[in-house]
């Protein structure tokens, strides 16, 4: 079995968090935060992945 990476998994949360945040804004119908959590989810989700292909360049 292989180690947890805290470092995807915290950014993973940050994301999940993120999109979770769209919901709440589109129920509370405040176009502007649902806005910021879609630039933070890309955001989030992009530094994800460049975070992983570093890691794999790196092993």
């Amino acid at each position: 079995m292989e180690h947890i990476q805290y470092r995807l998994l915290m950014i993973a949360l940050v994301a999940v968090i993120f999109m979770i945040g769209i919901g709440i804004m589109i129920a509370e119908k405040s176009s502007a935060g649902a806005i910021v959590c879609v630039i933070g989810t890309i955001v989030s989700i992009g530094y994800g992945f460049v975070t992983k292909r570093k890691l794999r360049k790196q092993s």
